[in-house]
């Protein structure tokens, strides 16, 4: 018989990030020194009747609440008809922007990797093992850390030194912006100075710039240091395929897009429309492995690269099955606190910046499923919500 989901589980609880703030307008993390941040993720577990439950961890609210739309359609379905599954969900959320299918779908996947004792990656396709990591920074501040162009050189440097073959600076933002501006490109300028002979250096604004005029200017610097990639300068949100061809024809720094894009035809129309140079998928944002992996393939009939987003284990299963890929985006690091990573992870798996090797690389977990075990004795005593069950 089948195995059949018998009940979801979708726990909320918080973690601390010591050392850590916020900027002026309270969205940017920054290093903050004697300042806790606190940040909230979501456990799942999908149950089955074979005694195997799907697992993971990540998510965030406004997804929390589109699981609780379609978490009852999936009990008493076979876990392993994730396209079917994915499929009746993506319709069911056509109002909405779908990210609560991630979380769900990547359960599924580790069910799927239990139920058969293989990890994602063997049942996606493996085609690497070991993926180099680039280190992507914590935003720029004014607290001693990452508060000056050489500060940012300086730690390019010590990425270097660790072994890191790329680098990305996320720069300042949310106050003076012609000040930030010079700022900024200052930064690109110490960076490119200092490391840029040995390191791919990548540069991300997250969205700050207030002009089409002023991501022009910054792109022309890029140019100037021969930076791999410039993502999501301005803020049409990330979302404008017309706005990136034209930044598109004025640099030659390639554009790196679609973060901020949600679903497979959307990144087919940016690609298809000339908004981006490289595309940006996201296992947790992207409707789960299973989406990610759809935006994979059709980078792939482009001849495009697919760079994902974020570090975590469904991100290095799905960058392991994919050939159009290059890094493992490790983040967010510091030189003086540490990365977001949540206390969950029991054996050996970690994101922080020490867990890549001399030569940079990041290994991909080779137990069943993800791979990972859960803290979930953690996650349960700093539980901040209420359990909400399916069954």
């Amino acid at each position: 018989m089948a195995p059949t989901i018998t009940r979801i589980e979708s726990r909320e609880f918080e973690y601390p990030l010591e050392d850590i703030g916020t900027d002026e307008h309270g969205f940017n993390l920054v290093y903050e020194p004697g300042e806790t941040t606190w940040r909230k993720l979501f456990g799942i577990k999908v149950h089955t009747d074979e005694g195997i439950a799907g697992e993971y961890v990540g998510g965030n609210s406004p997804g929390a609440a589109q699981i609780n739309m379609f978490a009852d359609y999936l009990v008493g379905k076979n876990p392993l008809e994730r396209e079917k599954h994915w499929s009746e969900i993506k319709r069911a959320l056509r109002k909405y922007d779908r990210m609560g299918i991630g979380p769900v779908d990547i359960a599924l996947w580790d069910f799927a990797g239990k139920y058969y004792d293989a990890p994602i990656h063997e049942l996606l396709g493996t085609y690497r093992e070991s993926i180099p990591a680039y280190a992507s920074t914590y935003h720029g501040d004014e607290n001693g850390g990452l508060d000056s162009p050489e500060a940012f050189a300086d730690f390019a440097e010590e990425c270097l030194e660790r072994g890191f073959p790329g680098y990305k600076i996320h720069g300042w933002g949310g106050s003076d912006a012609s000040r930030d501006l010079d700022r900024e490109i200052a930064s690109i300028e110490a960076v490119g100075e200092r490391v840029g002979d040995e390191m791919d250096l990548m540069f991300d604004p997250a969205c700050e710039y207030e002009t089409f005029a002023d991501a022009l200017k910054v792109g022309r610097a890029l140019d100037e240091h021969g930076f791999l990639w410039y993502e999501d300068p301005y803020r049409d949100g990330g979302i404008s395929q017309h706005g990136h061809r034209k930044l598109r024809e004025q640099l030659e720094t390639p554009i790196l897009q679609t973060e901020h894009v949600r679903g497979l035809e959307s990144h087919a129309d940016f690609v298809a429309n000339g908004g981006t140079d490289f595309v940006r998928a996201d296992p947790e944002y992207d409707a789960g492995i299973t989406g990610a992996m759809k935006v994979v393939h059709m980078a792939e009939s482009f001849g495009l690269d697919v760079e994902f987003h974020a570090p975590g284990p469904a991100q290095r299963h799905c960058i392991a099955a994919t050939r159009n890929t290059n890094y493992y985006e490790m983040a967010l690091v510091h030189p003086e606190c540490q990365n977001t990573q949540p206390p969950v992870y029991e054996g050996g798996y970690s994101d922080m910046m020490d867990t890549v090797d001399e030569n940079g690389h990041v290994t991909v977990p080779d137990g069943p499923g993800l791979g990972v075990d859960y803290d979930w004795d953690y996650i349960e005593e700093n539980q901040t919500g209420q359990l909400h069950v399916y069954e």
